[in-house]
């Protein structure tokens, strides 16, 4: 599988994600933001987290922006599979890709943890290789993660198998970490094509890490 991996000024886990890829054997580019194309053949376009251009305005405001954008956005509508990890899932929803909009924590303070997910829905590439109801534990760090969405849209997600992820406890039991309706930690778009989450999979793909559940949700997007 060959993976595109984008850069933008201030992106931080752009190595941590092609380590990561490239630890399942598959093909990766490192893209930066001002080019215009996606490589030849690509067949997964990953937004790493970071701090795009600083978080100034807002996070992944200005990286919207960007020219390799119009290439993802071209790449999305005619059914390529996008992720976006962190930042990359706030650029999402700043595009338009996803749905929703990331605001900053409610407790207003950076949160870097192991955290466990609840799966809510695996009838997708992300998650197929995951079991619906099942509990993973993968690290968060943002201070940018509560997902807002208003009533109606939450009930189109609802109806639709969109959400993801949810933030729980070992019993799946729903929690508050960063104030996200209820708990949402990653959803995807109608197609189930375009995928967002505030957690790292990226990061849990070793024992001495703390984690191999990332492992599987990135092993979904195998052909």
């Amino acid at each position: 599988m060959k993976v595109a991996v984008l850069r933008f000024p201030g992106t931080n886990c752009e190595f941590d994600t092609q380590y990561a890829f490239e630890r399942l054997g598959y093909t990766t580019t490192l893209v930066w933001h001002k080019e215009d194309r996606l490589p030849k053949n690509t067949q997964l376009v990953v937004i790493p987290g970071g701090f795009s251009y600083g978080d100034y305005l807002r996070s992944g405001s200005i990286a919207q922006f960007s020219p390799i954008m119009k290439a993802v956005v071209k790449y999305a509508n005619n059914g390529g599979k996008v992720l976006g990890i962190c930042n990359g899932f706030q650029i999402l929803t700043e595009i338009g890709l996803l749905e929703g909009a990331l605001k900053r924590n409610n407790n207003l303070h950076f949160i870097s943890k192991h955290q466990k997910l609840k799966v809510i829905n695996n009838d997708n590439n992300f998650l197929r290789k995951c079991k619906k109801g099942e509990i993973l534990n993968i690290p968060i760090a943002h201070a940018d993660g509560n997902y807002y969405i208003d009533d109606k849209g939450l009930e189109e997600l609802e109806a639709n198998n969109q959400i993801l992820l949810r933030y729980s406890d070992s019993s799946g039991n729903r929690v508050v970490v960063n104030g996200s309706v209820t708990s949402i930690a990653g959803i995807c778009n109608k197609e189930k094509n375009v995928f967002g989450l505030m957690p790292h999979p990226e990061r849990a793909l070793e024992v001495i890490l703390g984690s191999i559940d990332g492992i599987k949700m990135l092993q979904g997007f195998e052909d």
